[in-house]
């Protein structure tokens, strides 16, 4: 599948698209980009005076790239506008604080993936190559009923 194809099928869009370009995909891992633009609206407020990209954020930036992209590779024809993509866990770890204007690589190797559920090993690193968190994500791809 053309990683072009992929990101088409993404289900989402801007402002909470955190998957600018997708390098590489196979049946094992993915590996993407995201700049995290100064102007996102989080930036506001977290925090005031010294803006860094928020926790939850940087989880949903590794969980689209590492685990929904590789999940519409592995499911290729059968992904289609009645699939449903659910998040069902993270055990994570920050390490670096992620600032606005910052590119981050998101690198995820795949667990396992049987019965709809993906469980994947996703590194999130900056520009210099040091990792700002890492951490074991899963979550669930189903059709709507």
């Amino acid at each position: 599948m053309e990683l072009t194809n992929i990101l088409a099928q993404l289900p989402y869009s801007k402002p909470f698209l955190f998957v600018e370009e997708l390098l590489h995909v196979d049946e094992n891992s993915a590996v993407g980009t995201y700049t995290f633009d100064a102007e996102l609206d989080f930036y506001k407020g977290h925090f005031k005076d010294n803006p860094v990209t928020p926790g939850v954020i940087l989880t949903e930036c590794m969980a689209q790239i590492g685990m929904v992209c590789l999940g519409i590779y592995l499911l290729g024809d059968a992904f289609n506008k009645n699939t449903v993509v659910a998040f069902t866990s993270a055990d994570m770890q920050f390490l670096k604080p992620v600032y606005p204007n910052e590119k981050v690589t998101v690198t995820s190797q795949k667990s396992y993936f049987r019965f709809g559920k993906l469980k994947c090993e996703v590194v999130m690193q900056n520009e210099t190559g040091q990792e700002v968190c890492k951490g074991i994500l899963s979550g669930m791809i189903t059709n709507k009923l």
